[in-house]
């Protein structure tokens, strides 16, 4: 499926907001999820899906 992730479009398998973020390496850190302009809480990234033609912005936090 194609997704517009942070303005860049990507294909991708993955098939919910957990499956996303293993696939992009990121579901060890903390990350904002927003799909659709509707913020994704942590504890619904495993059972919200991702359909193709989705937007998703992903903000990261960073120590420094």
């Amino acid at each position: 499926m194609q997704l517009t992730i942070n303005g860049e479009t990507k294909q991708t398998d993955a098939g919910t907001v957990r499956e996303l973020l293993v696939s992009l390496e990121l579901h060890k850190q903390a990350v904002a999820v927003e799909v659709n302009r509707e913020v994704v809480p942590k504890k619904l990234h495993e059972s919200t899906p991702l359909k193709d033609g989705d937007t998703v912005e992903l903000v990261t936090l960073v120590g420094g």
